[in-house]
């Protein structure tokens, strides 16, 4: 995926935003991007599998069924900063 696939795959879900800026802190398991987003847990699970398979997070225990950390991989980063920086100039 190009450089600006992935910042307009980024972009056209807000969920994403919000979750990258909230994994940029570090290490987190879904629970805790729900209270710190405000969002519900659907929109948190189905925004993490979109995010997983654009490799923008990874998550670091695959294996474990109840306490699945979450980061952002290089990719995450990179948009998540070209996204902001966008954001910034629309609003």
């Amino acid at each position: 995926m190009t450089e600006s696939e992935a910042l307009s795959f980024v972009l056209r879900g807000k969920n994403r935003v919000k979750i990258l800026t909230a994994l940029k802190e570090g290490r987190k398991i879904s629970a805790q991007i729900e209270k710190e987003t405000g969002m519900y847990k659907s929109h948190v699970s189905r925004a993490l599998k979109e995010l997983l398979a654009k490799e923008m997070i990874r998550c670091v225990n695959p294996t474990d069924r109840n306490f699945k950390f979450y980061e952002l991989t290089r990719e995450g980063k990179q948009s998540l900063v070209e996204a902001k920086k966008i954001l910034k100039d629309i609003t």
